[in-house]
Formats: structure tokens, C-alpha cells, sequence
């Protein structure tokens, strides 16, 4: 495959990267809604425009609160996936310029992506620790492993 093809679909390494960071932004994306729904089913909200423009006619009550238990639990996984997500982006795609072996960048993105899935699922659940530090712990490996070897190949030109 000729450098031309090297950031297009034709190119399995790159298609590889793609299809794992979109399904990883869809999960982030997914935390951002989950996050809003529990808002609006609990009327708790952060701030007061929020509390005025989504009163209801009902009657309910609609109150700012940043300390409720269950959105702040949604809230604080998607803050994570927001540390966590973006450096394995820009990793992942500095790792594609190390001409690495398809199939080890290929069980970098998954198991990266699967981590922090597996950490969303521990986090909501909730499951005990360590499984959510495991996760978090297996992400930042992967991404640590693609940063060494990028390092390492600009090292040794």
C-alpha cells in the first residue's frame, strides 16, 4: 500500500482506527445524554436557565442541586471518559505513523475501547473495586504502550 493510502479506508490499520474511536466517542457521546435524561427525570439541574426553561405546567419541582448521587455518578464517569478518550485519539493516530503491526495496533484499539467500556459498566453498576481501576489502569497501559513506541521509533531516526 502506497503512502497515499496510508489515511484512507483502503488502508486496514487506519480503518481499524476509525471504527474503534467511533464507537469510543459514540459511548462518550452515549454518558452526555445518559447524564441530560437523569436531569430531566430527577428535575435536578445546574444551572437556573435550566431550571426555568424546562418548567413544566405540572407543577413539578425543578430545583439546582449539583450533589445529587445519581447524576453525579453518570456525570463523573463521562468527565473521566473526557480525560481519557481524547489521549488515546491523538495517540492512536501518532501510533499509525510508527508503522506498526496491524494486528498489535488492532489489540491496542480494542482493548483500549473495551476497557472503557467495561469502566462505564463498573462505574453505573456499581461493581466493586478494583474492576473499575482495572479498567482505567488497562486503558492508560495501552495508551502508555502506543506513546513508548512512538517515542521509540522517533528516538531511533
Amino acid at each position: 500500500m502506497g503512502s497515499d493510502d496510508l489515511l484512507t479506508l483502503k488502508n486496514p490499520l487506519f480503518a481499524n482506527y476509525v471504527f474503534y474511536t467511533t464507537v469510543v466517542l459514540l459511548k462518550m457521546f452515549f454518558l452526555a445524554g445518559y447524564t441530560s435524561r437523569e436531569r430531566l427525570t430527577r428535575k435536578i439541574f445546574a444551572n437556573q436557565e435550566d431550571v426555568d426553561g424546562f418548567t413544566d405546567n405540572r407543577g413539578g419541582t425543578h430545583k439546582i442541586k449539583l450533589d445529587d448521587v445519581g447524576v453525579e455518578r453518570i456525570r463523573r464517569n463521562h468527565l473521566n471518559d473526557l480525560e481519557n478518550i481524547p489521549a488515546f485519539i491523538t495517540l492512536g493516530f501518532l501510533y499509525l505513523f510508527t508503522d506498526p503491526s496491524p494486528v498489535t495496533a488492532l489489540w491496542h484499539f480494542r482493548i483500549f475501547v473495551f476497557s472503557r467500556i467495561l469502566h462505564t459498566i463498573s462505574y453505573q453498576v456499581p461493581l466493586p473495586q478494583p474492576s473499575r481501576a482495572g479498567c482505567y489502569i488497562t486503558g492508560l497501559a495501552v495508551c502508555f504502550s502506543m506513546a513508548f513506541q512512538i517515542l521509540s521509533k522517533i528516538y531511533r531516526m
